[in-house]
């Protein structure tokens, strides 16, 4: 396994850890947006959630589709701090059998059963395709970070780790 490899597994790791990101948009008159919002990730890295046409960072990447995100655990000293910096373009999954496996899974991590059912049927399922990522790890030192970029060809490393 390469370093670009191992490093891909580190953050894929990190990401089935962690529930929540924070999506930053752009609005329409250039004001930056951000809002919380519980995540899936799949193999390729790329986040998907369930939100409202209608919300405001909807209606942002209807405007501009490219947007940033962060995920990050709780941390009480800087030694705990790790996370990912994200940006990316966006897209909403409109194939039936691609958002119902998507869905399904998304009720399953977050346990959501039927309660939902209603809302997530009147949702739509937007997904996050990172082009660009940087991995931080205090916990292995004082400014550990690698970043990695996704060319067409897979993703590579940019900056060996510090």
């Amino acid at each position: 396994m390469n370093e670009a490899q191992e490093q891909l597994e580190l953050v894929a790791a990190f990401l089935r850890q962690q529930t929540t990101l924070s999506l930053a948009t752009t609005g329409e008159d250039g004001a930056p947006c951000a809002t919380p919002l519980f995540y899936i990730a799949d193999r390729r890295l790329s986040l998907y959630w369930l939100s409202s046409e209608s919300s405001l960072h909807s209606l942002n990447l209807t405007k501009t589709p490219r947007a940033a995100a962060t995920v990050h655990g709780n941390a009480a000293s800087w030694k705990e701090i790790r996370g990912l910096q994200m940006r990316g373009s966006t897209s909403i999954i409109t194939d039936p059998e691609r958002r119902g496996v998507l869905v399904k899974d998304y009720c399953e991590r977050f346990k959501l059963g039927t309660v939902f059912r209603l809302a997530i049927r009147h949702s739509a399922l937007y997904s996050f395709q990172p082009e660009f990522l940087r991995y931080i790890d205090n916990s292995r030192g004082f400014g550990y970070k690698f970043e990695l970029t996704r060319p067409l060809e897979g993703w590579t490393l940019d900056r060996p780790t510090a």
